[in-house]
């Protein structure tokens, strides 16, 4: 007995947006997601509640290669991890779906184009309320619309730092951002990491989870993680779930993952059936070269509360110099003190609060390489294991280089930065890559997996690279495709 049509795992972007993408369908469609919907409290806007006592995280461990217990920087609720994200929505750069040389080895080509995707984008950045200016970035690839919305203005400090930049010989532009300015938004200084408490941010409960919702051949349920996979004869027969605790077993034409790169690799792992001729289940995790920097001017305050509207693409493509892509620097949210004490717990509080008064914080991303060696496993008690070895060092080490050097010319003498943990996964992705060739790989280039006729993923697993630029977007844009596809 079949009882859905499609049934789709996760509520973040890629399943959100894929429900969203077919509400008008009349299929059946189940959304299942391992959470509730997060409350709208005072709490969403606490940094103590957020960061300090992380409220709104699972009581989760993973693992690392030599048996390290860690807590993954995860959400499960309804809207995944885009609950809680910056809503810097950028495109990739056309240059990102082509193979691309570094000095440590190759970014593979992907199987779809950025031409192809590109319809796609501008539909996502509608759905999205995608603010930007087209032609700022020197980077930037060809659009055949204009961003949705303007972009949102810089705060009078970083009007000046962009000013500063340009004297450089630099190209600052604002970043791309998904939130309701001219609406619900206050512009506030708990965004940036922070559920939305007024729903002002363009997450996917707010832009593609709540209207599918409200269409009647979409059922949600809340509370209810998928256990396991079951697969006969190339085609998945039906899906174990826990739901509100007890466990059921539910039967659909076309299943969906969406959980995350990490957890819908580990869903296939622990399933029964999966063909995994490539052996490429679960490799090639990535999740970005990442640093964040805080740059201090000691004799003047940061008055700013909306930080994150800035963002610098001189080096994404390499240069003379070094003629390797290097990446991206964009603002991030305003640090408070609290936030810093949950970060370095042992570090005098006066301190951080002279820095975070002081300083202006900045997210340094570079491209990580796929290498089978990193990747995802289960112990034998079902705990999920991380093998990561960060890899293209040395060009996150000349982006950093660029960024110091960029920053003290703007007058800010005292910088600090920090390059994110094993902990530090919300950019996931790589694990079940996209491809033409089954040898090679875990999906085609509409998602569906190759020796399963009806299992799809559409969370960044399915990316072959992972560039150097947020993925929503590119995930949102994928999974309108996959959605137009399926609807054929």
């Amino acid at each position: 007995m079949i009882d859905f049509d499609i049934i789709i795992v996760g509520t973040g972007i890629g399943g959100g947006t894929l429900a969203w993408g077919l509400r008008e369908s009349g299929a059946r469609i189940l959304l299942i997601e391992r959470g509730d919907f997060l409350p709208q409290e005072p709490e969403n806007w606490s940094p103590e509640a957020v960061f300090g006592e992380h409220r709104y995280k699972p009581d989760e461990y993973w693992e690392t290669a030599n048996g390290q217990i860690f807590k993954p920087g995860l959400h499960y609720c309804i809207g995944g991890n885009s609950k809680v994200y910056g809503a810097a929505l950028p495109r990739f750069r056309q240059e990102d779906f082509r193979e691309l040389e570094y000095e440590e080895g190759t970014s593979p080509g992907w199987p779809v184009t950025y031409d192809e995707l590109e319809p796609y984008y501008c539909r996502a950045e509608k759905l999205y309320g995608v603010h930007g200016n087209t032609g700022d970035d020197p980077t930037e690839s060809p659009r055949s619309e204009d961003y949705p919305y303007s972009a949102v203005p810089h705060e009078p400090q970083i009007a000046r730092l962009a000013a500063s930049f340009q004297k450089q010989g630099l190209n600052p532009f604002h970043l791309p951002l998904g939130i309701d300015l001219g609406g619900q938004c206050l512009r506030c200084h708990t965004c940036d990491g922070f559920p939305c408490r007024v729903h002002a941010k363009s997450d996917a409960e707010v832009c593609a989870v709540r209207p599918a919702i409200d269409h009647p051949n979409v059922t949600l349920w809340t509370n209810s993680k998928a256990h396991r996979v079951v697969a006969r004869n190339g085609t998945v027969d039906s899906l174990e779930v826990y739901h509100n605790g007890e466990l059921k077993t539910i039967r659909a034409h076309t299943y969906v993952l969406s959980c995350g790169a990490v957890n819908s690799a580990a869903l296939l792992l622990r399933s029964d059936g999966i063909p995994n001729s490539s052996g490429m289940i679960g490799r090639n995790y990535m999740v970005h070269n990442n640093s964040a920097l805080i740059a201090v001017r000691p004799w003047e305050r940061n008055t700013t509360t909306f930080q994150k509207t800035l963002s610098i693409n001189d080096w994404y493509l390499g240069t003379d110099e070094w003629p390797w892509p290097m990446g991206n620097l964009q603002m991030i949210g305003k640090v408070q003190a609290s936030m810093l004490k949950s970060a370095r717990p042992n570090a005098p509080l006066p301190v951080l609060k002279y820095l975070a008064n002081r300083g202006i914080e900045w997210w340094v991303m570079s491209e990580d390489l796929p290498d089978p060696g990193n990747h995802v496993s289960l112990t034998s008690k079902g705990r999920i294991r991380i093998h990561w070895k960060p890899n293209n060092l040395a060009t996150h080490r000349q982006l950093l280089k660029r960024a110091r050097r960029m920053l003290r010319r703007a007058g800010y003498p005292i910088i600090f930065s920090q390059q994110m943990r094993i902990d530090t996964n919300s950019h996931q992705c790589g694990t079940l890559k996209m491809g033409n060739d089954p040898s090679d790989s875990v999906l085609d280039p509409y998602c569906r997996m190759h020796g399963l006729t009806n299992l799809r993923v559409v969370d960044a697993s399915f990316f072959p690279s992972s560039g150097a630029m947020n993925p929503a977007l590119t995930i949102a844009a994928q999974a309108l495709r996959v959605a137009d596809q399926m609807t054929k």
